[in-house]
């Protein structure tokens, strides 16, 4: 619905901001995916991707991949989102218009969002369950048509479960052992693997939603089929019903990570699906246009982004353990 010009004007008079963020930049690769960089009020760049799919019908299937902070404070050793620093949360608004202007763009409806972009959704909750909740009823999109992903942040796993969502949940584990967790994603010394995977067990228990476990391959690192074996054994320990989700290296400057080889990714996957783990290996897209997680922001917004208050101590005590 387009808001009549006079009753935009009137909001304006009285101090009330109209209109949406305007798009800084877009890059669009040989695939279809289109990034984008939207310019908010205070100068900070967001990405956020469409990503269209058609099936053998002919129907398109689009997916909005949105961030939920601008920057993160995780610090994820082979993200470059972690790379640019972390600047502040997103507001609801702020993410609900990722997700408009990929309508826009691709003139079609989107019918998928994952909350897998810059920033870590759990640490901005209150946004992101308000964003959720606008884009459910209000831009109709299924609560079964959303994944809400998470590193894994203490205590908020719990209290997800108790809004009953239909969503998705997808933790990004990366690795089958702590030791080697710690090594890649730093703030796993503040929030044990046996702690997460047993607030995985419970959520699942509380809502009787499937968790998914994305798994970025990493060559040489975590890519083994002892590394899988060894995922199998712990996915079983703790529950039934899992899904990993393997996650090819999307490569990014000044990284000292590797693509596997796709023989590798193929034996990491065979291992798992014969120990019984439901398995699948995503597609690869938007490469030719810096479409891993904050490639683009750090393009166009070199410096570092310092820190504010919109997060809390507690939380970013969390964030930056190392």
């Amino acid at each position: 619905m387009k808001v009549p010009q006079a009753f935009r004007d009137e909001l304006q008079e009285a101090g009330w901001k109209v209109g949406r963020s305007p798009i800084h930049r877009t890059v669009t690769a040989d695939d279809g995916t289109i990034k984008l960089l939207l310019k908010l009020e205070d100068n900070r760049l967001v990405e956020t991707v469409g990503i269209p799919v058609e099936d053998e019908k002919g129907s398109v299937r689009l997916t909005a991949c949105v961030s939920s902070q601008v920057g993160c404070p995780l610090r994820c050793s082979f993200c470059a989102t972690g790379k640019g620093g972390f600047s502040r949360n997103l507001q609801r608004h702020e993410i609900v218009e990722q997700v408009l202007a990929i309508e826009d763009l691709f003139k079609h409806r989107v019918t998928n969002v994952v909350f897998m972009g810059m920033g870590e959704p759990m640490l901005n909750m209150k946004s992101v369950l308000e964003a959720h909740r606008c884009l459910n009823k209000d831009i109709q999109i299924g609560q079964r048509m959303i994944t809400i992903s998470t590193v894994g942040v203490p205590n908020t796993i719990r209290k997800l479960a108790t809004y009953k969502l239909q969503s998705t949940l997808a933790i990004s584990l990366h690795a089958p052992s702590q030791k080697l967790r710690e090594n890649i994603v730093p703030s796993a010394k503040a929030y044990p693997l046996e702690a997460l995977m047993k607030d995985c067990r419970d959520y699942f228990l509380e809502t009787n939603r499937r968790v998914s476990f994305e798994y970025t391959l990493l060559a040489g690192v975590n890519d083994s089929v002892e590394h899988a074996i060894e995922l199998a054994e712990l996915l079983h320990r703790w529950g039934r019903g899992h899904h990993v989700n393997l996650i090819p290296f999307n490569p990014i400057e000044g990284s000292e990570y590797r693509r596997p080889y796709r023989k590798a990714m193929r034996a990491f996957a065979a291992t798992l699906e014969s120990r019984k783990i439901t398995t699948s290996i995503r597609q690869t897209r938007g490469l030719d246009a810096s479409a891993a997680c904050g490639q683009l922001r750090n393009e166009f917004q070199k410096m570092p982004l310092l820190g504010d208050d919109s997060i809390s101590q507690e939380d970013r005590d969390v964030a930056l353990a190392c």
